[in-house]
């Protein structure tokens, strides 16, 4: 007989995403994200951090200060890092992301065809970043789910 307590697809792919959370170097926020087909196949996963040579020692990773003194104008968010990193089209696909995505990602999540998105935390609902985040992605079609539930993974790092 098989085993019947297994993890959903929700929670499997909402793993992954707070998996790749944990590369994340930020101080104060990890988020990460995985594209997956409709066939259940990962094709693209990220978290947040600086573009690809970027040296993480150098660039600031404060929240305060002037603009250009804070991780604001560096970070690549993890959603658009998933994008970037996909092995094919994302048309169609869904995301699954651990916070809900802000104005600049629903752009590039829109313009990649990706139709669905997964997310836990929507901390930040009340500001005009995802305000306007929601609208766009409302306009394009993008099915939104929350879910009911946190997805809690236990990893221990040496």
């Amino acid at each position: 007989m098989k085993r019947s307590n297994v993890l959903s697809w929700d929670d499997y792919f909402m793993g992954l995403a707070h998996l790749s959370a944990m590369r994340s170097k930020d101080p104060s926020t990890q988020v990460g994200a995985a594209i997956v087909n409709p066939q259940h196949r990962v094709i693209g996963i990220g978290y947040n951090g600086f573009p690809f040579g970027c040296d993480d020692d150098v660039f600031p990773w404060a929240r305060e200060g002037k603009s250009n003194d804070t991780k604001y104008p560096y970070v690549v968010h993890a959603e658009l890092n998933a994008i970037l990193n996909c092995s094919q089209s994302c048309r169609g696909c869904t995301l699954y992301v651990s916070l809900f995505p802000c104005n600049e990602c629903a752009k590039a999540i829109i313009q990649s065809g990706i139709t669905k998105i997964v997310y836990e935390s929507d901390k930040y609902a009340n500001t005009d970043n995802v305000i306007a985040s929601k609208k766009m992605l409302a306009a394009a079609g993008v099915e939104l789910v929350q879910l009911d539930h946190s997805v809690e993974i236990n990893v221990k790092i040496k």
